[in-house]
């Protein structure tokens, strides 16, 4: 029996431990290394995948595709790779708003794939202790659902509808990002009046450094957290909720970009100097 193949796009920092994970089943794992970072072929050879070389020759080879990629690529990605001729199962894996999943739905269906919709909540899922969730959404899900079984990923199929997955990825992300945009904020706005030991005070040791931590190790990411903060935005929106909450804090986020893939987190005061500066 021939084993199913896997297209993955893209193994970034997520991207690769989900491809590594959906490996466990025995299934081929590839993507496209043309023109790629050495960053990112050093992922790909932690995760074992296999470079098939182009775009067009994954879309030729896979079963199934699994999108994770940035949530501003997410419709260009779908665009080619239905463009390409692809005829499986193309799994949207990323942060984006419900919305938007649909209508990527619609491309990929009409150009005569099957889709299902997806939502990542939680770190790069390399073992099992990492408790990274996959929901999954749609009429096809439970076979997605089975690549990752006893893999450290684990996928949950919470409905057979299209956006659903993605919904529940908002909502989660909304508070989790959210509130770390918020405290950062709050930080900035407090030492721009001065007045930051007094807060630090008023909440206390144990907050503060937790803040302080959180607010830190969040920078590498907040490049990302960007996009997936106007994606969380347009969610909100679409159900007719006030969407400004979040729009700001993409702001903070975008502020915060320049630490993007730093190893070590900035010292907290270089923190709220990013924030200060304006984009």
């Amino acid at each position: 029996m021939t084993a199913t193949t896997i297209g993955l796009i893209n193994p970034g920092a997520m991207g690769a431990s989900v491809g590594a994970a959906a490996g466990t089943s025995g299934a081929r794992v590839i993507w496209a290394g043309d023109r790629r970072s050495a960053d990112t072929r050093a992922r790909a050879e932690r995760a074992e995948l296999i470079d098939c070389g182009t775009t067009a020759k994954l879309a030729d080879e896979a079963d199934i595709i699994l999108s994770v990629c940035p949530p501003h690529a997410a419709e260009d990605v779908a665009v080619e790779i239905a463009e390409r001729g692809f005829r499986g199962i193309y799994v949207e894996g990323n942060a984006i708003a419900p919305p938007r999943t649909r209508s990527i739905a619609s491309r990929i269906t009409a150009a005569g794939s099957t889709f299902v919709d997806g939502g990542i909540i939680g770190g790069p899922a390399w073992h099992a202790d990492a408790g990274t969730r996959f929901y999954l959404s749609g009429p096809s899900a439970p076979e997605i659902a089975r690549l990752f079984s006893g893999s450290p990923l684990e996928a949950v199929v919470i409905s057979d509808e299209i956006g659903a997955a993605s919904a529940l990825k908002m909502c989660f992300a909304a508070y989790t990002k959210g509130s770390t945009a918020l405290l950062s904020a709050i930080l900035g706005l407090a030492d721009h009046q001065g007045v930051r030991a007094d807060l630090e005070r008023q909440w206390g040791d144990a907050f503060t450094t937790k803040t302080h931590a959180q607010v830190a190790a969040n920078t590498a990411k907040a490049w990302r957290f960007a996009g997936e903060m106007r994606e969380i935005a347009a969610t909100f929106a679409s159900a007719d909720m006030p969407d400004g909450f979040h729009l700001a804090a993409a702001e903070i986020f975008e502020r915060l970009s320049g630490f993007k893939d730093q190893d070590a987190p900035p010292a907290i005061d270089q923190v709220l100097e990013a924030l200060r500066r304006s984009e």
